[in-house]
């Protein structure tokens, strides 16, 4: 139980000109993480005109869910399969720290269930991409974010999936949580400038190893931003010789979903960056620090 009195006598305290005594307030109020973030709020909404105290509650809370955030962040790197989903929500709570988290679960497994329904064993993979295509695009209505492509908006699920849009990065995220709940052997591929996905030849996986070390050949590319659209590995070398980057394996192959998870990082901290919000892209270095 919080020691409420010790708690309050603390936050009393925050307005002491002091600096030495300011920090040693704000190293015990972090010791005691989230929960107590209700008496800190509590006494901001009290104490309206007191703007140094609430200016100093504000960098103390954000303190504790940047903590909150890195903490978690370790725990599920840490874990034998990072679950990408939990990575994604993660990241959310990076803008949105008091989000439910549960609409977003109903809504994968909402979509899951409408494509399923369509799905049977005698359809081709190339039939079942146009199948999620269709459910994805057509009846949810998610497209590319043309207008405003650099938004950090584009990379949070909570904003892509209200909008139903995002960038291709996000939008590749949704389209995999669908297909790997599904069983498809649907996976990320890094490539510079852009992010696809790519679809194994389902009969010459290797189930022992993982989507990084298969050697199985790919059977298609499929790009999220432009509706799902199906190509093939020329054109991805069309693709960087137009940026005059050199070719390299790893961009015709399967990535990590830790690798996602850094890709979304570095994808907010160039969105805030272009903002001028110098803070927050401090921050999610931060968050990268712990997944390098």
């Amino acid at each position: 139980m919080l020691p409420k009195n010790e708690i309050s006598a603390l936050i009393s305290l925050l307005d002491d000109p002091d600096d030495f005594v300011f920090n040693e307030v704000k190293s015990k109020l972090l010791s005691y993480g989230s929960d107590v973030i209700p008496f800190l709020e509590n006494f901001w909404e009290s104490n309206p005109l007191d703007i140094q105290s609430q200016s100093r509650i504000e960098n103390i809370i954000q303190q504790i869910q940047q903590d909150a955030i890195v903490v978690g962040l370790k725990e599920w790197k840490s874990e034998s399969e990072p679950d990408l989903l939990e990575g994604m929500l993660l990241l959310n709570k990076f803008q949105y720290p008091d989000l439910d988290v549960q609409p977003i679960r109903d809504k994968i497994d909402q979509i899951k269930r409408d494509i399923w329904i369509e799905l049977n064993n005698n359809l081709t993979s190339f039939e079942k991409i146009n199948i999620i295509n269709q459910v994805l695009f057509d009846i949810y209505g998610f497209s590319g974010n043309k207008q405003n492509y650099h938004s950090p908006n584009n990379s949070y699920l909570s904003d892509v999936f209200e909008t139903k849009k995002g960038n291709p990065l996000s939008l590749s995220v949704i389209y995999l949580l669908v297909t790997q709940q599904l069983g498809l052997p649907v996976y990320g591929v890094n490539l510079p400038s852009h992010f696809i996905l790519c679809y194994l030849d389902e009969l010459n996986i290797n189930f022992e190893a993982t989507p990084e070390e298969q050697e199985s050949e790919v059977l298609m590319y499929i790009n999220p931003f432009s509706r799902g659209t199906i190509f093939n590995k020329k054109e991805i070398e069309r693709f960087l010789a137009q940026l005059k980057i050199e070719v390299k394996p790893s961009y015709f192959e399967p990535c990590t979903t830790i690798e996602i998870i850094k890709r979304v990082i570095n994808n907010l901290m160039f969105s805030y960056e272009k903002q001028g919000y110098k803070h927050k892209v401090e921050d999610l270095k931060a968050l990268q620090a712990v997944l390098d």
